[in-house]
């Protein structure tokens, strides 16, 4: 196990990742641990993007939802409508949704700003369109804010770091079990001391790792 999460072993899924061209979300690893690092003050259109990018990629791949979320914003009108975009991508829920952030982006962004506390900025996400609990956590991390996506890769990964077994029935990407968080953050926090970086970021490069087997659980 401490071979496994341990600093070395984090740094070559780092640097394997890099090598391989995957070091990337939204943006490269590298401007994620800078955001982190020093997070920015979007404009409200730098905010609705950001948000679009989340909802385009739950259920999809990293290289999907960025095809698709560079087409959408190069051809994204001032007002968009569901007609707008449908033709671009057929998924009437998430046009939609991106629809009605584009269309409030300047009540979305400065009510974001305004909360005071990081609960409250989650619990704000969360009311946003088409954005839930575990996508709230991976809005915020692309918005600057150290957290972590308690997506399903994540949540293996960390049933294995806590090493009850028991606890693989109950993983859910959409209810996110007590026993499974604590297993999730006591790994973020071991790391976080390995290694001295952002739970933020280590949380980018551990799913990267998951999503392209370069971690098998």
């Amino acid at each position: 196990m401490n071979k496994i999460f341990s600093k070395s072993w984090f740094e070559k899924l780092d640097a394997d990742l890099r090598a391989c061209g995957l070091d990337s979300d939204d943006k490269s690893f590298d401007e994620i641990k800078e955001i982190l690092s020093n997070p920015p003050r979007l404009t409200p259109s730098e905010f609705a993007s950001s948000v679009s990018y989340v909802i385009l990629a739950g259920g999809f791949s990293q290289k999907t939802a960025k095809r698709i979320h560079k087409i959408i914003m190069e051809r994204m009108p001032e007002n968009p409508t569901v007609d707008d975009l449908l033709h671009i991508f057929n998924n009437k829920n998430k046009i939609n949704a991106i629809c009605k952030i584009w269309q409030n982006k300047e009540d979305f962004c400065n009510g974001f700003y305004k909360c005071s506390s990081l609960d409250d900025k989650l619990n704000y996400l969360q009311k946003l369109p088409h954005i839930g609990k575990i996508t709230a956590n991976h809005l915020a991390r692309n918005l600057g804010e150290n957290v972590v996506k308690y997506d399903i890769w994540i949540q293996r990964l960390g049933v294995l770091y806590g090493g009850n077994s028991a606890l693989y029935q109950k993983i859910d990407n959409g209810n996110l079990d007590p026993e499974i968080k604590k297993a999730c953050d006591d790994m973020f926090d071991h790391l976080h001391n390995e290694t001295n970086l952002p739970i933020g970021y280590i949380d980018v490069v551990l799913w990267k790792s998951m999503q392209n087997h370069l971690i098998e659980v």
